[in-house]
């Protein structure tokens, strides 16, 4: 037998499998090793046999994971709600958000599920703290770390933003816990009590529990889940009412995981320097991206208006409570505020993420967890395309969660206890949105494996938001 025909014989003997789901989609297909001691193959005929499979798009290969199942979503529409503009306002955060923080479900449908084992880099940043925890500085454990941070860790993350043409420098960075905390630093220091802040909507609902908090006034600017906020509203509420700042994620923003083109930021930064604002970055979901890492809005910035906040929480891990904030024309008084409010960080801890980053193994960790989510997310979506009724679902190519527009009627905020009943975490749509909008929407993450049981909890949902076939028929006709 030609090892011509060796190739193309398992090539369509997989396929097949395939096609007749012996395989399902994010299945792994057996290994290597597997195929050549059962199919009685050189590795070199089985490696190009998967090649060719990979470039038809019928599989993928994961870095030290092997080959799965390619999932192939269905075609969806996207949501087409839209923010209302209303006038600068106080706001007030819902108790349902206290609850969803109090379970652990920001990002999980099923708190209380018991994952597998952390992977490879969580253990080897693990193992990195353990180290400089273990190697203390003569003394240094009687002394506070300086303000700004440690160092060391601030030359790594500005290595890592030129990566991405930001040219920030160390001494430009201030390492705080976690990007919430640098969000706040950035409005403590750019706006006063009173002042107007402008906001995506729908939008991350922590910066509300900010705003509320410092006794800030919101007004909601309408975002797109493919391009975000829209630009031309802005400028209308910039020409009405006296803004101070804008929070904006450009780089796949919650909920919907949108994408702010290369246009509007620059138009974005043109409005900043015509208004006086304070732009403040939210870039916690920029290394997420599936194929592709954007450069921030920051690495536009001429004027210093932009403030770029973010952390390692959703790229890394939500345990680990460290951000850094670069802030611009404001970043004396970053410095000065974080030392009022928080003294200094843990050196040991930045030591260790330091060293984490140093030796590449955070690039390592990053290659796997992109491959990652965007199986996660074509799997959630090839999920969500066979809900009955009209649902429309955002396509983000980063971030960790899609934006799921339901029909008018349903309530997912009456849903919440429902499907709390059922041992199932749902995150309403009025969370993100200061004025309660997106009523008949949801967030639904991908950021953790679809195991069995979060698969069955995905599918309680359809039934407790009452939706059916007949729904699909009749939003076809209004």
């Amino acid at each position: 037998m030609s090892e011509q025909f060796r190739y193309e014989a398992l090539e369509t003997w997989l396929e097949q499998g395939i096609r007749e789901q012996r395989w399902r989609g994010g299945e792994r297909l057996p290994s290597i090793r597997a195929l050549c001691r059962d199919r009685r193959l050189s590795k070199a005929t089985v490696q190009h046999a998967l090649q060719r499979l990979e470039s038809r798009g019928l599989i993928e290969a994961r870095p030290k994971a092997g080959h799965f199942v390619a999932i192939r979503p269905p075609s969806v529409q996207q949501p087409v709600s839209r923010a209302r503009i209303e006038a600068p306002h106080p706001v007030t955060v819902s108790e349902l958000l206290l609850d969803i923080m109090g379970r652990n479900a920001a990002f999980d449908l099923l708190p209380t599920f018991t994952g597998t084992e952390p992977p490879s880099g969580i253990v080897a940043l693990n193992r990195a703290i353990a180290r400089a925890l273990r190697r203390p500085s003569q003394g240094s454990y009687q002394y506070y770390d300086e303000p700004a941070g440690d160092a060391g860790l601030r030359e790594q993350l500005s290595i890592l933003m030129a990566r991405r043409g930001c040219r920030v420098g160390a001494d430009e960075l201030c390492i705080t816990s976690g990007c919430q905390n640098a969000l706040f630093l950035a409005l403590m220091a750019s706006c006063k009590r009173g002042d107007v802040v402008a906001v995506e909507s729908p939008g991350f609902y922590g910066v509300m529990q900010l705003l509320e908090y410092l006794e800030l006034q919101v007004i909601e600017i309408p975002a797109a889940v493919d391009t975000g906020m829209d630009l031309d509203a802005l400028d209308e509420v910039l020409r009405r009412w006296p803004v101070r700042a804008c929070i904006v994620s450009p780089s796949f923003a919650t909920p919907g995981g949108a994408l702010m083109p290369e246009v509007g930021k620059q138009r974005l930064l043109a409005l900043a320097e015509e208004f006086d604002l304070a732009v403040i970055e939210d870039d916690i979901y920029g290394d997420t991206g599936f194929t592709s890492v954007p450069d921030p809005l920051k690495a536009l910035d001429r004027n210093d208006r932009v403030i770029l906040c973010s952390s390692f929480s959703k790229s890394l891990s939500r345990d680990l409570r460290l951000g850094w904030v670069s802030g611009a024309r404001w970043h004396r008084k970053i410095l000065q505020t974080k030392l009022v409010t928080q003294l200094a960080g843990s050196r040991y801890l930045q030591q260790g993420v330091a060293a984490f980053l140093a030796d590449g193994s955070y690039a390592a960790h990053l290659r796997r967890l992109r491959g990652d989510l965007r199986a996660r997310h074509d799997h959630l979506r090839a999920i969500l395309g066979k809900w009955p009724g009209e649902v429309r679902v955002s396509v983000p190519q980063g971030g960790l969660a899609a934006w799921v527009e339901l029909p008018e009627q349903v309530d997912t905020l009456a849903a919440y206890p429902l499907a709390l009943e059922q041992g199932v975490v749902i995150t309403p749509g009025p969370l993100f949105s200061a004025s309660g909008q997106f009523g008949n929407c949801l967030r639904i993450s991908f950021a953790h494996p679809w195991h069995p049981a979060r698969r069955e909890a995905l599918a309680l949902l359809p039934r407790i938001f009452g939706l059916t076939d007949a729904q699909r028929g009749n939003a076809g006709n209004r």
